[in-house]
């Protein structure tokens, strides 16, 4: 991770793509086992933690809000999510559909986020120019 304040967005967006390559990776063994009886369904917890790390403040620069955050560990939270409903009688608890569209709606957040990050490095080019 760079040090310079003038990356703090880039930073922001790469622990952000992290969390939502981690979510991919659980979206993926929820479908992959949603057959297999007695399976729990994983899921990523990152934006709740993000949102309290950038508080609530309005009266504080989007610039130090950013700052403030990197000092927060921002790391993602994998858990299983024994809470949901099954329907099912082997107790698992995945449902299929929900999964593949819950995918596509990270992979969308994924590419936002890449396309976020190459705009910065592209204003920095544009910069330093």
């Amino acid at each position: 991770m760079f040090q310079s304040s003038v990356f703090n967005y880039v930073n922001l967006l790469d622990k952000a793509a992290d969390a939502s390559w981690l979510r991919h990776q659980a979206i993926s063994n929820n479908i992959t086992n949603a057959t297999t009886p007695g399976y729990k369904r994983q899921e990523v917890a990152f934006e709740s933690v993000l949102e309290k790390a950038l508080g609530k403040n309005h009266y504080v620069s989007t610039d130090s809000k950013v700052s403030r955050a990197l000092g927060y560990s921002l790391s993602p939270k994998l858990f299983k999510d024994a809470s949901s409903f099954s329907y099912r009688l082997d107790k698992n608890n995945v449902d299929i559909e929900t999964e593949e569209v819950m995918l596509a709606a990270n992979q969308i957040k994924y590419q936002g986020l890449i396309d976020s990050i190459n705009h910065e490095f592209k204003s920095l080019q544009i910069v330093t120019k």
